[in-house]
């Protein structure tokens, strides 16, 4: 089965740290570019990072100086390391996979962020900062 499964969500006091994984299954991500998306409840869907086939970073300004993305291509993984998290990183991440080179960061915000625009999109992992 093709897919990409997010992992390491959870609960973490403000000035906190995760690491979440994403991992695919019955393909390599080596091809793809792999972005995050969060969407808290209420709110708008929110492009986070991205990292492109060659390395390529980018990032929110939301989220820039506190996150960064790395991928380990014989893991199949993509991490995101978030650091000093805030009430406001609260919500639902998910990655997720594209061939194409798209990434771009527009007036600070990150895009592309709608499912239909990648090839796969995962389950999302939640992830709660408390203040």
């Amino acid at each position: 089965q093709l897919q990409i499964v997010e992992s390491g969500g959870g609960l973490v006091q403000f000035g906190g740290s995760l690491r979440l994984s994403c991992t695919a299954s019955g393909f390599t991500l080596d091809r793809h570019t792999i972005t995050w998306v969060r969407q808290a409840p209420g709110k708008e869907r929110e492009g986070v990072s991205c990292i492109t086939t060659t390395g390529g970073r980018k990032f929110a300004d939301s989220v820039s100086g506190r996150f960064s993305i790395s991928r380990d291509d014989t893991k199949k993984t993509v991490y995101l390391q978030m650091n000093n998290l805030k009430p406001d990183d609260t919500g639902v991440y998910y990655c997720a996979a594209t061939t194409k080179a798209v990434c771009t960061v527009l007036d600070g915000k990150l895009y592309p962020i709608r499912p239909y625009e990648y090839l796969y999109w995962g389950q999302g992992t939640q992830v709660s900062v408390s203040s």
